[in-house]
């Protein structure tokens, strides 16, 4: 798709729900191709520290996620007085189970814990979240590692919808981690020219007028405004903030599929990828550990 070309039609709508309900039936049949040849099932254990609401409910959308490609899930609760040292125990617990084949930490854990030791001892074999160091690292030398789920799961929806990439200015406001780093290395290894923006930036408006791909990173309810946006631009917002009208993201939404050529909808864009993303690499975990990896 050529953003200019597209500058001056009616947006497309870049519809994650879809997409990600499209791929759970391809990945039904590979979960069945496991348990056919292998007798056991791909197994994604989640992780669960404290009573934070929000993360219970995002840990049970997973679990949900799995059920619905035949896979199993493994609910792991943990009191938010769990000790650095215990959670450590009980990853390594989960590396060295054969039945578990993904783990993922839910973030965030509470504040004692020291989340990043936490993260970097998960196996990288199973690190289906991308979230240690090394995963990373290959990911940005485009070695095989398993992406950050929610800049991985925006580069698949970009590919379907066949968004053109090579030479175009990116811009990604937000530098977390697990977002907005990762998303910025994908982008320059699909051969954008990408800038980070984040809270120190001056002048953020300057940035997004000359992008011609806007990601909204950022973690604050429409700090982007759609003023900014060019004509034609891909707009994503991988933001989401309960509002009493459903919620909305890091980018004004209300008037940009009038301006740009595509865009991801709040909810239904980002977020039915990550979970969607999660899954997937999950699958992939399971089938290299059952030796039926074809990449």
């Amino acid at each position: 798709m050529s953003i200019a070309s597209t500058a001056q039609a009616s947006a497309t709508v870049l519809d994650g729900k879809a997409l990600a309900k499209q791929i759970e039936q391809q990945l039904r049949t590979r979960v069945d191709a496991i348990k056919d040849k292998t007798g056991r099932t791909p197994s994604l254990a989640t992780i669960l520290v404290g009573d934070d609401p929000a993360s219970a409910t995002y840990v049970r959308m997973k679990g949900n996620a799995c059920k619905r490609v035949g896979m199993d899930s493994i609910r792991v609760e943990m009191p938010s007085v769990t000790t650095t040292e215990q959670l450590l125990a009980k990853i390594d617990e989960l590396n060295n189970n054969p039945d578990v084949h993904g783990i993922l930490l839910q973030h965030p854990v509470p504040e004692h814990i020291d989340e990043r030791a936490c993260f970097e001892q998960i196996d990288l074999a199973k690190d289906v979240d991308g979230v240690t160091c090394i995963g990373f690292g290959r990911m940005a030398m485009q070695q095989s590692a398993y992406g950050s789920c929610t800049p991985q799961g925006i580069m698949h929806l970009l590919a379907h919808h066949g968004i053109e990439l090579a030479g175009k200015e990116a811009v990604v406001v937000g530098r977390s981690a697990i977002l907005g780093k990762p998303m910025a290395m994908m982008l320059l290894n699909a051969n954008c020219t990408v800038t980070i923006c984040h809270s120190r930036t001056q002048d953020l408006a300057a940035h997004i007028q000359r992008a011609d791909i806007v990601v909204g990173a950022v973690g604050v309810p429409e700090l982007i405004q759609a003023a900014w946006i060019k004509a034609g631009a891909v707009v994503i917002d991988a933001g989401f903030h309960p509002t009493d009208n459903g919620g909305v993201g890091d980018i004004e939404m209300q008037s940009v599929e009038s301006i740009a050529s595509a865009y991801t909808p709040v909810p239904g864009g980002v977020g039915p990828m990550t979970i969607n993303t999660l899954i997937r690499q999950t699958v992939d975990a399971a089938e290299k550990a059952a030796g039926l990896d074809n990449s």
